[in-house]
């Protein structure tokens, strides 16, 4: 992994963690930020000893505040569009190359997560929450809208009502709240947090790497298909493990009554 100026990166045998690191902005996502984080996906990707990333923020009070506010405020329509798209490019990498590889990313949101930050962590495959967290996307506020893919996520995550009710009044909730809409999966003690996502991060490193890569395949691939079309996907999927090395390994394991060995063949 290279060398960092706002991102640190550490690694706990198969799971990478990633950690934002701007704490004078609160992490505020910027140009370089944007580079970074690229180039740390890709880089994970392609590391065959990485099985999962947790994502998150350096102390206790911020994932991510949003973009960088002095960067927006120089924006025109041009290059507004070019900072939605941008952002849309890296973050789509989670889904597109780690998720593709086989290799979740959860986000521990440690702290605030808003506009642009929340919508990194909408864009992870799994979200844990501080019960000091705090969440929204209140860009109608700065006479904007969520352009990080948050009006799309956020509706898919947890239905149109609920996220326009979000997005329209600028509301920022808290870690339950999240909890109960559905935007987070869990809510930790502040102290536990990265305990909480290393443990299930390294539980889902700990399965069949082949088939995690499967049922992350088939949801991603399924999810914009009618229902008959992504049963068929499924079903293809289903195939194709059944004939590997690993699905055989697994079995044989279930049966011995010891670890299964996984080859990710």
């Amino acid at each position: 992994m290279p060398d960092f100026t706002t991102l640190r990166y550490t690694l706990e045998g198969p799971v990478a963690t990633l950690t934002l690191d701007r704490p004078e902005v609160l992490h505020a996502l910027n140009a370089v930020m944007f580079d970074e984080l690229e180039n740390a996906f890709t880089t994970l990707a392609a590391d065959p000893a990485i099985r999962a990333v947790i994502l998150t923020g350096s102390g206790d009070r911020a994932f991510a505040a949003g973009a960088d506010i002095r960067a927006l405020a120089e924006t025109d329509a041009a290059t507004g569009l070019a900072a939605s798209q941008r952002g849309h490019q890296v973050f789509a990498l989670i889904q597109s190359h780690l998720e593709a590889a086989g290799k979740p990313v959860i986000a521990a949101i440690n702290g605030v997560a808003l506009g642009g930050g929340c919508e990194l962590a909408l864009a992870c495959t799994l979200r844990i929450a501080s019960d000091k967290a705090r969440l929204g996307l209140p860009e109608v506020k700065l006479g904007l809208i969520p352009g990080y893919g948050g009006t799309q996520r956020l509706t898919r995550l947890i239905g149109r009502s609920a996220a326009l009710r979000l997005m329209l009044t600028a509301q920022i909730i808290d870690a339950p709240e999240a909890f109960r809409l559905g935007l987070v999966d869990e809510v930790a003690p502040a102290a536990d947090l990265l305990p909480r996502a290393n443990a299930l991060a390294q539980t889902i490193a700990s399965m069949a790497p082949l088939a995690i890569a499967g049922v992350l395949e088939a949801v991603a691939r399924g999810e914009d298909q009618p229902l008959a079309q992504a049963l068929t996907t499924e079903a293809h999927i289903f195939g194709r493990l059944c004939a590997t090395a690993d699905k055989q390994e697994g079995l044989t394991a279930f049966l011995a009554k010891r670890p299964a060995l996984w080859q990710g063949r």
